[in-house]
């Protein structure tokens, strides 16, 4: 039930290089028509790095590698899609309706693809109060299981950044800093957080990844973090007190469960005045060219770490 269109399964077969890109931004992540817009242009920014772009998503009863452009249209237009997730696949796939996939589910469905390389906008992590809810994003495990390097701007601002690094340092997933000494907090370009390692480049990235897959022969996937441009980034204070404005309101309006995570990021672009929507846009755009720059470099060499 998994359909690789032609364009991405001819690239991989030359081993040329591919990025998977997420659906939720379509979906669910961004107002319309700038949802819309915004997947159009990743895809044109994946293709002007020198790589092929994979939009990931179900219609139809398929678990689609690779949209077309009418249907990344459906998606970004659609009032039912769901948010699927891995634990989603099936039952979305086996009802025919129509979902946009969360990095779980896409890494999944490039770590079949044979594809190795993805960008997001940030991953999903340990919410605040985790430790009592255990409300863990399947991102997270997702990652530890499947050979994918995930560009990201870290986790989203909303989570608890510090125990979504313990879980994955327990999961023995790399977050590896790209020109970067400490994890991105999404909005912020840093959290306070250090990280234990860092690659300034896509050449040092792909050795990274040569190193893990092929070298040591390790199973899963590298976390590239990414901060979002320092000319749209805003400061660590003022992303804290709108996470707490957001969560408050949350709080107060009973929302829980895999509906938290978008119902903060859109209170949040509504308390930011447009700065919010304007840097999450900017740090998608950089993330998608810095995968395909990193997936441009593991196809050059030794026909890249496609197959670990």
């Amino acid at each position: 039930m998994m359909d690789v269109r032609p364009r991405v399964r001819e690239r991989l077969e030359r081993g040329e290089p591919v990025v998977a890109l997420e659906s939720t931004v379509i979906a669910h992540g961004l107002p319309r028509p700038l949802n819309l817009e915004t997947a159009l242009r990743l895809e044109e920014t994946v293709r002007g790095a020198g790589a092929e772009p994979a939009t990931v998503g179900l219609l139809d009863g398929r678990l689609v590698v690779g949209l077309s452009r009418g249907e990344i249209e459906r998606l970004a237009t659609s009032e039912g899609a769901a948010k699927v997730s891995r634990r989603d696949l099936a039952a979305v796939v086996a009802s025919g309706a129509p979902g946009a996939t969360t990095v779980a589910a896409t890494v999944y469905a490039a770590g079949r693809a044979g594809i190795r390389c993805m960008a997001t906008g940030g991953i999903g992590g340990v919410h605040r109060g985790g430790e009592t809810t255990l409300d863990v994003s399947a991102d997270l495990t997702e990652l530890a299981r499947t050979p994918v390097a995930v560009v990201c701007a870290g986790a989203k601002s909303v989570l608890d950044l510090e125990r979504t690094l313990e879980v994955l340092e327990t999961l023995g997933v790399p977050v590896v800093g790209f020109g970067t000494d400490e994890l991105p907090a999404f909005y912020a370009a840093g959290s306070g957080l250090p990280l234990p390692h860092r690659v300034d480049d896509a050449e040092a990235a792909a050795r990274l990844l040569a190193a893990q897959w092929l070298d040591l022969e390790m199973p899963g996937g590298v976390v590239f973090a990414v901060p979002p441009p320092a000319e749209k980034a805003l400061g660590r204070e003022e992303v804290e007190k709108m996470v707490a404005r957001a969560a408050g309101e949350a709080e107060r309006a009973g929302v829980r469960g895999r509906d938290l995570t978008p119902y903060l990021l859109r209170k949040m672009a509504d308390d930011g005045g447009g700065r919010v929507v304007a840097v999450n846009v900017a740090l998608l755009e950089r993330n998608a060219r810095v995968a395909a720059e990193i997936a441009g470099v593991l196809a050059r060499e030794e026909g890249g770490a496609r197959r670990p």
